[in-house]
C-alpha cells in the first residue's frame, strides 16, 4: 500500500504551542509542524529528481 501523502487534514486539538491535525484519508494524527516538514521534504525530493 503506498504511503499516504495526507492530502486532506483537519485540526483536532490545540494546546498552548501546538496544533494537532488528523488526515481525513488514513486517520493518522500528528502535530501540524510535522505536516509542514513533510511537505517541505516532499518538495525537495521532487525538485531534486
Amino acid at each position: 500500500m503506498p504511503e499516504c501523502k495526507h492530502p486532506r487534514v483537519q485540526i483536532v486539538a490545540r494546546e498552548e504551542d501546538a496544533e494537532f491535525v488528523e488526515c481525513l484519508e488514513c486517520g493518522d494524527i500528528f502535530e501540524s509542524s510535522e505536516f509542514k516538514d513533510m511537505t517541505i521534504e516532499e518538495t525537495k525530493l521532487t525538485n531534486e529528481s
